[in-house]
């Protein structure tokens, strides 16, 4: 089992950036794609970006592609999102997960979850 813990999250104004962290327990973090998703109140969880389990390969989803970076470090069994000119339809809970195969888009295809963190980005 694998256990997260996001962190970073708060309140920007629009055009401002944030860094979202996560923290993996275990040591086969190098094992699986990573990915960060969002929900917003009243919205179904959706996608954002993933990341493989090399840190090679990434993915986005078509509304934060160029403003929003995910990395990762298996050193530290960290994964990270870097977020910039953030705007007010960025505000939602961000949750990371983890997935035992290839990146994916979809909450299916993920097996382990954190509790998110809240992001707030006012205009």
């Amino acid at each position: 089992q694998v256990q997260l813990v996001e962190s970073g999250g708060g309140l920007v104004q629009a055009g401002g950036s944030l860094r979202l962290s996560c923290a993996a327990s275990g040591r086969t973090f190098s094992s699986y794609a990573m990915g960060w998703f969002r929900q917003a109140p009243g919205k179904e969880r959706e996608f954002v970006a993933c990341i493989s389990r090399s840190g090679g390969g990434t993915k986005y989803a078509d509304s934060v592609k160029g403003r929003f970076t995910i990395s990762r470090d298996n050193a530290k069994n960290m994964v990270y999102l870097q977020m910039n000119s953030l705007k007010p339809e960025d505000t939602a809970v961000y949750y990371c997960a983890v997935r035992y195969d290839y990146c994916g888009s979809t909450v299916r295809e993920y097996d382990y979850w954190g509790q998110g963190t809240q992001v707030t980005v006012s205009s």
